[in-house]
């Protein structure tokens, strides 16, 4: 009876170590949910490598910003896309690498602002607002194909994350196109910049936030 209650125990730790080999939820791991995230990789990536040269021509710091999102955002899906299936623990650990990349390019953005105001150029606002509105579209399209997904662990919360940031970061563009043309000043670009940095940073302390949640749910499965 002993041996056979010491069995019954082993078996027991093994069920609750291999549960912490699997993803806190397995409803995403779908080919929809891959689907979605490989198109959301094309969108961010190819128009944010088209927005850099936008943002360059019309000396738009509103827009590198915002180019900047769009990279990171197609990045970090990537990175959501390679974690599926991976165990809990690594996937907390994939969240907070995806939000210190986020605060880095808050940061970022800010240091670049702030060198922008020592010399300021006049952003050209046709340009801003005609790219802005595209990306724009863009973006809502990116989100809309991640509301179905949206809800999950830290590393499903991160990509839903950039790629509502990227919505707003854009609608916040075409808002600083519209300040630029109606002032004739560089202001409203700076501005607004400010503004889209301050949303990573935010976003990015949600993402570990919720990262740092899911590792001592993990660690708690493995002590039970």
């Amino acid at each position: 009876m002993t041996e056979l209650g010491y069995h019954l125990d082993r078996e027991g730790s093994s069920t609750t170590a291999e549960a912490d080999e699997l993803p806190k939820d397995l409803s995403h791991i779908t080919p929809a949910y891959r689907r979605a995230l490989w198109i959301v990789v094309l969108i961010n990536v190819g128009y944010g490598l088209v927005e850099i040269v936008a943002g360059f021509v019309a000396r738009s710091q509103a827009l590198e910003a915002d180019a900047l999102d769009f990279m990171g955002d197609g990045l970090i899906t990537f990175l959501g896309l390679l974690a599926i299936g991976w165990s809990l623990v690594w996937r907390a650990r994939s969240a907070l690498i995806q939000g210190l990349f986020l605060a880095a390019l808050g940061v970022g953005v800010l240091l670049n602002t702030a060198y922008r105001v020592l010399v300021l150029n006049q952003p050209e606002a046709e340009l801003m607002g005609v790219f802005g509105i595209i990306a724009l579209v863009a973006n809502v399209a990116a989100a809309l194909i991640l509301i179905p997904h949206r809800a999950g662990d830290a590393n499903v919360r991160a990509v839903w994350l950039f790629s509502r940031n990227d919505a707003l970061g854009n609608l916040a563009v075409v808002i600083a196109a519209g300040l630029v043309f109606w002032t004739k000043t560089a202001w409203p670009d700076l501005v607004v910049a400010v503004i889209i940095s301050g949303l990573f940073l935010q976003s990015a302390w949600l993402i570990m936030r919720d990262a740092r949640t899911d590792l001592r749910e993990a660690r708690s499965l493995s002590a039970a």
